[in-house]
């Protein structure tokens, strides 16, 4: 089905960057997932594309252009069996927070790193035992002259393990509770800045995800993002795009999962006629094409309200949590319908259950977002 989002230029990149997949990365997933990384080459190869930071301004060596091209990338990685490529959350997530709240030298100073491949940015707010609460975090930072002093750990962080930026949440004011968390940029050659493990994970494995540790990490105070004390304000104006681009995963996925299904059950035979005939089969099929449909429907609306500048964070929870967990069901019902075929390396669909799993738990599991939509949910509310 044609969708009403994208014009004739979104589609003419969606081309270009069909074709760079294409060439750079389906023939080399499987050897990423092996390796456990991603080579920092597909990265510079993309900045020199113009496919990193689409939307940056253009008086920020941007493009100006709109998320649907960000959408796009995501997509057609997912598509390409990338899925792991850390580009999305480097683009859409990390930088955003250096380009909204850096001061004009940070952004000289990074921003064109961030759209060449050079600088690999990340977000590092998770910690070992702070994660959906944000408020919990234990990592501080102490300011000292003409800078701050950080000590404390993340854990669960995406492009870690290569990352040259990373935007990391602090407290400066361990008894103002959400009202003392901070955001501040830590250059990974920053004196005290430490890599952990990198992490083993169930699936989606060639995303190096890895613990980050800060001992007397001194960092220039001109690194603070914002205003001192307005880290959680900051997280939540900018966790609205982090849950529509995590959405945008979830959607891909399951479109994805159900294109294998259709693909397996009407080539396969059994009893002399194809799986996709018998009608247990075809039901199931029917199921699932119907919820991938509605969660297109519903994410793609969702993307033009937030391009048009919209308010969408209880609408994004929604979308978040069930796309996620509708991915979840469409890739389980994806192997059944390849039976033992299914359960082997081989065969793309295995790959696609392992990673999906991590969906309804990234960028706050189904659970927070429920909660989040529950609390909108009073009387005359507008929603």
């Amino acid at each position: 089905m044609a969708s009403m989002l994208f014009s004739e230029e979104h589609e003419i990149f969606r081309g270009a960057f069909r074709a760079f997949v294409a060439a750079e990365v389906t023939p080399n997933a499987e050897e990423w997932e092996r390796r456990r990384e991603v080579p920092r080459e597909l990265w510079l190869k993309m900045g020199e594309q113009g496919f990193l930071c689409p939307w940056l301004p253009e008086e920020d060596g941007g493009l100006g252009l709109d998320f649907g091209y960000s959408m796009i990338v995501n997509q057609e990685l997912i598509r390409g069996d990338g899925f792991g490529v850390g580009v999305p959350l480097h683009s859409d997530v990390a930088t955003p927070y250096l380009a909204g709240y850096g001061t004009a030298e940070a952004k000289r100073r990074w921003l064109p790193g961030c759209l060449s491949g050079e600088t690999i940015t990340t977000v590092a707010f998770t910690e070992p035992d702070a994660g959906s609460d944000l408020a919990a975090i234990r990592t501080h930072a102490v300011r000292d002259g003409d800078d701050f002093v950080i000590n404390g750990q993340k854990t669960f962080i995406t492009n870690g393990w290569v990352s040259d930026l990373n935007v990391v949440a602090v407290k400066t004011d361990p008894s103002a509770g959400h009202r003392g968390i901070s955001l501040i940029l830590v250059d990974s050659g920053a004196r005290g800045f430490e890599r952990g493990r990198k992490l083993e994970k169930m699936g989606y494995h060639m995303q190096d995800t890895a613990e980050l540790a800060f001992v007397d990490c001194r960092v220039p105070a001109a690194n603070l993002l914002g205003e001192e004390g307005e880290g959680f304000r900051y997280l939540m104006e900018k966790l609205q795009q982090e849950r529509l681009e995590v959405s945008i995963k979830c959607q891909t996925m399951a479109e994805e999962c159900l294109k294998e299904a259709i693909e397996y059950t009407h080539t396969r035979s059994a009893f002399g006629r194809t799986i996709a005939a018998h009608q247990a089969s075809a039901f199931k099929l029917a199921e699932m094409a119907t919820e991938v449909e509605l969660g297109r429907t519903f994410l793609e609306d969702l993307v033009a309200e937030h391009i048009a500048g919209r308010n969408i964070v209880q609408r994004v929870s929604m979308a978040k949590y069930w796309l996620a967990e509708m991915a979840n069901r469409t890739a389980y019902a994806a192997v059944q319908l390849h039976g033992g075929y299914g359960y082997m390396e081989e065969y793309r669909i295995c790959r696609l259950f392992r990673d999906v799993r991590s969906l309804p738990i990234v960028a706050g599991t189904s659970e927070i977002m429920k909660l989040i939509v529950a609390r909108g949910l009073a009387p005359n509310s507008s929603r």
